[in-house]
């Protein structure tokens, strides 16, 4: 199938799917359930442009592998965090800024999620149709990155989730582990991830498109959704987190400064 082909497919898949999320939210009132749904849905468009892509079988097997366990892990942990629970303080916040106007606002919220996953998804897509196998050298640094990228998030996720178990925690800050030199190595793992298909598209025509998807998460979590809602919520209602913040790295994992 053409390249062409497999984009209107996965467009309209998420589509149906990220609309079928915002009417689920309805009747909930939690939009935090966005997030694992882009997680899962965008795990599974890297499986749709591996099948129906018409590249070298190696390059398309690992970018399946790739996109779908890496999607499963990360849609399973954030399902665990906000299934159930009170909404998640960025959407709350969103839908108390709307007011009357909140659910037709919302319903545009989640297609523009659909909008970042088709930009993320080109990581997926020129990969999977590719044709010349990937050299050793490639096939392994890509290999590394995404091994040490999805298990750095998962040890990140695992420390924080640990520190909030805890009672004792409730009011303070984790400094636990990876969370001591950066404040989001989650984030930071979560980036790195989408450099492993870079590596998986060097030599062909297409090949520079890779480079957008970690440059535009990396956007996203420092300057838009990620960090600077988060912090700003953080640093109002959690004693020493202003004092976090600088000394510690927001992003990069680095030694603290005194």
């Amino acid at each position: 199938m053409s390249p062409l082909a497999a984009v209107v497919i996965a467009l309209v898949a998420l589509v149906v799917i990220f609309s079928a999320t915002w009417a689920w939210q309805l009747k909930t009132e939690n939009a935090g359930m966005v997030d694992p749904i882009w997680a899962y849905s965008l795990g599974l468009v890297a499986v749709l442009y591996a099948v129906l892509g018409t590249g070298d079988p190696s390059s398309r097997a690992l970018t399946a592998i790739g996109g779908l366990v890496w999607g499963m892990r990360l849609g399973t942990h954030l399902w665990k965090r906000n299934f159930g629970k009170p909404e998640d303080a960025r959407y709350h916040r969103f839908r108390e800024q709307w007011g009357a106007q909140a659910a037709s606002k919302m319903f545009w919220f989640f297609q523009l999620q659909v909008v970042i996953s088709m930009l993320l998804s080109i990581a997926f897509l020129v990969p999977s149709y590719r044709t010349t196998p990937v050299s050793g050298s490639w096939m392994v640094l890509a290999v590394a990155l995404w091994t040490a990228s999805v298990a750095g998030e998962a040890i990140a996720d695992r420390q924080l989730r640990r520190f909030k178990s805890d009672p004792a925690n409730r009011e303070t800050v984790c400094r636990a582990g990876l969370w001591r030199y950066s404040r989001h190595p989650n984030y930071f793992f979560e980036c790195v991830h989408w450099l492993a298909y870079i590596a998986l598209s060097v030599g062909t025509p297409w090949g520079w498109f890779t480079l957008l998807p970690p440059l535009l998460m990396a956007f996203l979590l420092l300057k838009l959704s990620g960090i600077p809602l988060l912090e700003e919520s953080m640093a109002k209602r959690r004693p020493g987190y202003a004092d976090y913040m600088r000394t510690t790295s927001a992003l990069i994992p680095w030694p603290p400064r005194h």
